[in-house]
């Protein structure tokens, strides 16, 4: 058996378990762990320092879960955009493969609560479903692996649906989506490296809300996969009691750094049933940007996004204080450090590309717009 899979072997994932490694009564969390999964590597378990701290958290089953029955199952509407078993396309030019259900750990806040956990992988005659979709579909471009975590596959597994995926000759890109580097440091084998090379431009995001887990086992594994070529991106939830502190978020991000992966998407939680209790308001998000923006570097600073209920896709959510007038004459702009600037608009005669909007903002007001990634 490879070495990773003894480590994953060796993760909590029982009541009784969980109670003689961090005197949790099992009685209090029988009642979850049966619709809602666990899972504690033991990378993460070591990161805990204390009942109810941030990673205790995201990994630590609470009875609260089960009391949250107003919220949907599916509350991007995954299911209704799913033409084939699996396979996710809600954007013009991209798609997401869930290639999995299992993941190294089980996030007590996940949007896919009401899938993960579930046995097995993709099929042959499933992923033979969803290649032959992606042949038919020219448009598709981008195809990002998720699930479940696609990093928990086998390497047979991996390097198959990889192969199949080059086989389609319009495919540009192909992004992994994974919280492994961060939980199950010891799968970022140099095996897995020789097989992502071979199948560039492979580009992965992956999953990290708090300092704490960018531990120096968990920035090695980063490192072998930027070593092998893949640029590496962060996706964090914004989570209550476990990153909603801008000086945290500061932490989380210059570690991030450290480690070679770029923050991309820091999220407002999901209204999904069960993880509501980590909710924020969105003024917590956007407190978080200010103070990110213009006081550590551009690098360091995520696209704040909210996922639209009823599968409306990613929209950002920027601190319009910046702006606070715009009209033919030019804007007038504020800096982080509070100080006024005008920029001039070009010549009036000039054709303008766009007609003015929001011609008249006021501090206090958000301005959001389209983006087109998943």
């Amino acid at each position: 058996m490879d070495n990773w899979k003894k480590v994953l072997a060796q993760s909590i994932t029982k009541p009784e378990d969980l109670a003689k490694q961090l005197g949790v009564d099992p009685k209090e969390i029988e009642d979850v762990v049966g619709p809602y999964r666990m899972r504690i590597t033991p990378t993460v378990l070591a990161t805990i320092k204390k009942k109810g701290d941030a990673i205790w958290k995201q990994v630590v089953p609470e009875a609260i879960e089960i009391d949250d029955i107003d919220a949907p199952d599916d509350p991007l509407e995954e299911d209704t955009d799913s033409p084939v078993p699996h396979l996710v396309h809600r954007y013009p030019d991209r798609v997401l493969l869930m290639v999995t259900n299992q993941c190294p750990i089980y996030c007590r806040f996940c949007t896919r609560k009401r899938l993960v956990g579930k046995p097995g992988f993709l099929k042959k005659g499933e992923l033979d479903l969803a290649i032959a979709y992606l042949r038919e579909h020219t448009e598709v471009r981008d195809v990002i692996l998720s699930g479940g975590d696609p990093l928990l596959l086998t390497d047979p597994m991996i390097e198959r649906v990889l192969k199949a995926l080059r086989s389609i000759p319009h495919l540009e890109i192909i992004r992994f989506g994974s919280r492994v580097p961060g939980s199950l440091p010891e799968r970022i084998t140099p095996e897995l490296c020789e097989i992502v090379k071979k199948y560039h431009p492979i580009y992965m995001n992956l999953h990290f809300n708090h300092p704490d887990e960018l531990t120096p086992a968990v920035k090695e594994a980063c490192g072998r996969l930027a070593d092998a070529g893949v640029p590496l991106g962060a996706q964090t939830v914004l989570l209550k009691g476990v990153n909603d502190d801008p000086e945290i978020m500061k932490q989380l991000m210059h570690q991030l750094l450290l480690a070679r992966v770029k923050p991309y998407y820091l999220y407002q939680a999901d209204l999904t049933k069960g993880t509501n209790h980590f909710r924020t308001t969105v003024e917590t998000g956007l407190k978080i940007i200010q103070s990110l923006q213009g006081h550590t570097s551009g690098m360091a600073v995520p696209h704040f996004v909210i996922d639209a209920p009823g599968g409306g896709g990613k929209i950002p959510i920027l601190p319009s204080d910046y702006l606070l007038h715009l009209d033919e004459k030019g804007a007038v702009l504020k800096n982080y450090e509070n100080k006024t600037y005008h920029y001039p608009q070009p010549d009036h005669d000039a054709k303008r590309e766009l007609p003015m909007v929001g011609a008249h903002l006021s501090n206090g007001s958000c301005s959001a717009g389209a983006m087109d990634d998943l």
